[in-house]
């Protein structure tokens, strides 16, 4: 029933200032919301505030973001 989702993603990290731009899984629900609360939580783990969600998209939207992402391409 869940099709993939996936959500691009701005975030940083205090003390020296590091920002980044990211794409992700998304599990649950694909909706802007449910990707802002579940990525919250991953990149806090890891010491990232989430800046903002870009947009929320399916599998046909991975392949123009790859290469912008970069080393965070569904890194988190």
């Amino acid at each position: 029933m869940a099709a993939d989702c996936y959500a691009d993603y701005k975030a940083k990290q205090d003390n020296p200032l590091r920002l980044h731009y990211g794409v992700a899984v998304v599990n649950g629900q694909c909706s802007k919301a449910n990707a802002r609360n579940e990525l919250s939580k991953r990149l806090g783990a890891k010491g990232w505030t989430l800046l903002n969600v870009v947009s929320v998209f399916g599998p046909e939207g991975l392949a123009k973001r790859k290469d912008s992402a970069g080393t965070n391409f569904l890194r988190f």
